[in-house]
This record gives structure tokens, C-alpha cells and sequence, in this order.
């Protein structure tokens, strides 16, 4: 049971930083708009929260740079597919090595130094429960708004006006600019919106789950956030599931290589991305289900006329 406990608890953080990053692209390509630059964002957040941490601000400050931070590297993305409607694929690759490059600048004089991570916290008369305060009421408070974004973003996509107005935006932003919406400037604040998520989650895995800065940390988890909106067609609660999927095979595979198994560390190492993307590819064989979802103007530009 303590191992059963261990491996569910593990598994939850390590899926936190995907849904936050995945999440946050959902709203992005609702809107419209493809961005391939979330790893260069993740890197960027990750870097710029360990930064904050080290120049003496409280954690709470260092998370928030780390998601401006996101935010600010995403409005680059902005300018480029939105305001001169460059190639969005080729902006969002730019933006991924971009990223890179910034972020292993920001944090070539942390070295591996280890930084205070962010504490789980104890909520009163449930942490305490046998087995079930551990595996459900003992975590740091991000695993906690990861929760808390899942059901903001499902309730903002399906039961408000504004994420109506989005979704009618990504299936046909010139029906959406003919009766009035500003659709540049709603894709940018879902573009704002994904590039915070996505330094969100990046400051979750340099001040949370490593707890040090690691230049390309992120180890492909951007490009699998980006995976898990696409084969996850476009549902908030799949998205989830295959970052809970993902986080799954990851402790796994720590796992069977801290048991000795006779198999190659690095073909242990790939079977959480491949068994991640095996499944999210069998969820979305239901073509029809996934077009009921599809952005039909994704990665589409637009141009307001009139």
C-alpha cells in the first residue's frame, strides 16, 4: 500500500506541470491559434522563477515573474503570427529555440545549486487520514490550482459567453469579426493566457518538482503538452488524463530502474512518451468526435477587413 501510495502521489506532480502548460495551449487553439513554442516558454518560466528565487524574492514573487515571464515571450509569438501574420508553425518553432537560448543564458550562473522548494501544504482533519490525506490532501499549492484551472478552463470554454465567443472565433474568425468581435485582440489574450500557463509550469519544475535549475529541464514536456491537446481532441478532461498518463509512466519507469530491471535505462526513459503518445492516438481514432471539437481555423491568419 505505501508503494501504491508513493507511485499515486508522484504521479500527480509529475502531471501537474503538463496540465498547466496543456491547459493553457487548449485555450490557444480554441481560439484559432497554433503555437509550437511552448518548451521555449516552459524553459523560459523555469528559468526566470529560479532567477527570482536566487535574486531573495519570496517564492509567491518568483512564481509570478515566472508566469510574466511566459506571458512576455508568448506577446513575441503574438506579434509575429498575429500582428504580421507570419507562418504561426515556423513563429512557434523560432519561439521553442528562442527559449532555449534565453533561458540556458538567464541560467548559466545557477549551476545546479539547489533552490528551497515550494512545501506541500497540510489542510486540518483531512491530511491526517490514513492513506487518503496522503494521497489526496497532501500537496504543494499548484498541484492544488492545476485542479482548480482544469474546472475554470472546462467552465469557461462550455458555460460562458466569452469562451462561446472564443471557440466561434477559432471556427470562423471573419463570421466573428462581421458581427463585431475583436478577434486580434482576443487571440492575443489567449495567446497571453497559454504563454503564462505554460511559465507556470515551468517555475513548477525548477522550483517544485527537481527543486534546481537544469539547462532543458523541461525534457521534451512542452512538445508533449502540445501532443496531449491535439490527440486529446481539444477536451479539457482528456488533456488531464494524458498528463496523468504521461506522469504515470515516468514514475514507472524511475521505478524499474531503481529496481535493476535487465532493460536499457534509455529504452526506459522513452517509454513514458511513447506509451503516452499510443494511447492519446487510440483515444482519438473517433475521427467524428474530434471534428466536433476541431478549431477549424487553427493555425489559420486573419486579417480584419473593413
Amino acid at each position: 500500500m505505501d508503494l501504491f501510495v508513493s507511485i499515486f502521489t508522484a504521479t500527480i506532480i509529475a502531471a501537474t506541470p503538463l496540465i498547466l502548460a496543456a491547459l493553457g495551449e487548449l485555450i490557444v487553439e480554441k481560439s484559432g491559434v497554433l503555437n509550437l513554442g511552448i518548451e521555449g516558454m516552459m524553459l523560459i518560466g523555469a528559468a526566470f522563477g529560479v532567477w527570482a528565487h536566487f535574486a531573495g524574492l519570496p517564492m509567491f514573487l518568483a512564481v509570478v515573474i515566472a508566469v510574466l515571464a511566459g506571458m512576455a515571450s508568448s506577446l513575441l509569438f503574438g506579434v509575429l503570427a498575429l500582428t504580421f501574420m507570419t507562418n504561426q508553425y515556423a513563429a512557434g518553432l523560432a519561439l521553442a529555440i528562442f527559449g532555449a537560448g534565453v533561458s540556458a543564458f538567464i541560467g548559466r550562473g545557477f549551476g545546479s545549486t539547489p533552490v528551497e522548494a515550494i512545501q506541500p501544504i497540510d489542510i486540518p482533519g483531512l491530511s491526517n487520514i490514513p492513506v487518503i490525506g496522503e494521497m489526496f490532501f497532501h500537496y504543494d499549492p499548484l498541484v492544488y490550482f492545476s485542479f482548480v484551472m482544469f474546472g475554470a478552463v472546462s467552465w469557461f470554454l462550455y458555460q460562458t459567453k466569452a469562451g462561446l465567443t472564443l471557440r466561434a472565433i477559432g471556427e470562423s474568425p471573419d463570421s466573428a469579426h462581421a458581427i463585431g468581435f475583436h478577434v486580434i485582440r482576443i487571440r492575443y489574450l489567449a495567446v497571453m493566457f497559454g504563454g503564462g500557463m505554460a511559465g507556470l509550469g515551468g517555475a513548477y519544475l525548477s522550483l517544485v518538482y527537481t527543486p534546481l535549475w537544469v539547462e532543458n529541464m523541461t525534457a521534451g514536456r512542452g512538445w508533449i503538452a502540445l501532443a496531449l491537446v491535439v490527440f486529446s481532441a481539444w477536451r479539457p478532461k482528456r488533456v488531464v488524463l494524458g498528463a496523468w498518463l504521461f506522469g504515470g509512466m515516468t514514475i514507472l519507469q524511475l521505478q524499474g530502474q531503481a529496481m535493476g530491471l535487465a532493460i536499457p535505462s534509455e529504452v526506459l526513459s522513452s517509454l513514458p512518451y511513447l506509451a503516452t503518445i499510443i494511447v492519446l492516438v487510440l483515444i482519438s481514432q473517433n475521427r467524428q468526435a474530434m471534428a466536433l471539437d476541431f478549431p477549424v481555423s487553427l493555425a489559420q491568419p486573419f486579417r480584419p477587413k473593413g
